[in-house]
């Protein structure tokens, strides 16, 4: 990348790592401005970048100031198919274009306030998961690849594939640009959605071009190591080298199958009061509140209860149903200065401990836990 006029030219994240850095990025933008009102949990997609740009601006900052080394843009689900995908209007209202190349404006211009590097993004299409060929997936990274190219990003991340054959595909699209590529996938133990164990999918990434690898999402702290452990030995038995990257999710997740958090009925809002609910109400506790590092996200549901049940049905919870069109949230005022969940990602050797801070990225609801208490919705079995 060009040298900002009278500063020092930036290392790449290479430079970064072969130096022994562990290097910090950012992450959780998905919920944390879905937290904020700005995204729609279902989708799940960009589009703030366009519609709210500082409130994606102010994030990034809040990452920047905490401490992290990457800016990744704003870019995840931002494929066309994924843009016009059931029925959602934002690939017909404003491009996929649009909203990529306004994702990297935005960290460009917050990583030059300090010595971070910008990544491009991209993730798992429903182009692949309806079935579509190799040739027209990969045309789909290919568009949003020319756009991180015209914007000259520092490197290139491919995260969140539940299928090493995707996350492969999109690898070598990326390589093709000539910059450094990391991959990360969102997986566990067991592996991928197809049953391809991780250090195996370690070998396929690396050998597709990629130069760091690991996962993201779905799981906790320790399960993520886990299995980042074995993506480690994986490659040791193939004789590869490539520097690991972990992105957990902030809390625990000792009860979730393959899929990890995402298949809990809790998600995505009723996820963080329920252990909590349990408890206080099997200790007949008639008052609980928050203090520090919980953000302050209200919902304010006249429809329904505020907690759902530990294992039930879910389908109301998002985006169309009535508990989510009757779901206002306020704004977070709350800024932490800690890195957590998704995203908030630590590249480089295995080390014993994750390199981050977690902060309480889901925060806690105590408003739904004494709904639950006084009978106004139904107590978590669990």
């Amino acid at each position: 990348m060009a040298p900002v006029e009278g500063k020092k030219a930036k290392r790449g994240i290479l430079e970064r790592l072969n130096a022994g850095e562990v290097v910090i990025g950012d992450g959780g933008f998905v919920f944390a401005l879905e937290k904020r009102g700005y995204v729609k949990a279902g989708p799940w997609t960009p589009e703030a970048a366009v519609e709210h740009p500082e409130a994606v601006r102010q994030l990034h900052r809040e990452f920047l100031r905490a401490g992290s080394n990457v800016m990744q843009t704003f870019t995840f689900y931002a494929s066309e198919d994924k843009l016009e995908n059931r029925g959602n209007y934002v690939a017909e209202k404003l491009s996929g274009q649009k909203v990529n190349e306004a994702a990297c404006d935005i960290a460009r211009q917050v990583a030059d306030e300090g010595d971070a590097l910008v990544a491009g993004g991209v993730s798992q299409t429903p182009s692949y998961l309806s079935c579509k060929s190799e040739a027209e997936v990969k045309s789909i990274f290919q568009q949003q690849l020319a756009i991180f190219m015209k914007k000259n990003v520092d490197f290139l991340i491919a995260e969140y594939f539940e299928h090493v054959e995707e996350a492969v595909w999109a690898v070598e699209t990326l390589k093709t640009s000539g910059k450094p590529v990391a991959a990360t996938m969102c997986i566990g133990p067991e592996g991928d959605l197809h049953g391809v164990p991780p250090g195996e999918c370690a070998v396929r990434l690396v050998k597709a071009g990629a130069s760091i690898v690991g996962v993201n999402c779905h799981f906790d702290p320790m399960m993520s190591l886990q299995t980042v452990k074995l993506m480690k030995e994986g490659l040791a038995a193939a004789r590869l080298h490539a520097y690991l990257m972990s992105q957990p999710l902030a809390y625990h997740t000792p009860d979730c199958s393959k899929q990890g958090f995402i298949d809990l009925p809790e998600f995505p809002f009723g996820e963080s009061p329920r252990r909590h609910g349990l408890f206080v109400c099997q200790m007949d506790v008639s008052g609980t509140g928050s203090c520090g590092v919980v953000r302050s996200w209200l919902r304010l549901s006249p429809a329904g209860p505020w907690v759902v049940p530990s294992r039930g049905r879910r389908g109301d919870q998002h985006a169309g149903g009535p508990w989510a069109q009757s779901k206002r949230l306020s704004a977070d005022n709350g800024v932490g200065r800690a890195l957590g969940s998704s995203g908030s990602c630590s590249f480089g050797p295995m080390r014993p401990a994750i390199p981050q801070v977690l902060s309480s990225e889901s925060g806690y609801h105590p408003r739904a836990v004494l709904q639950s208490c006084r009978g106004q919705g139904p107590t978590p079995s669990r």
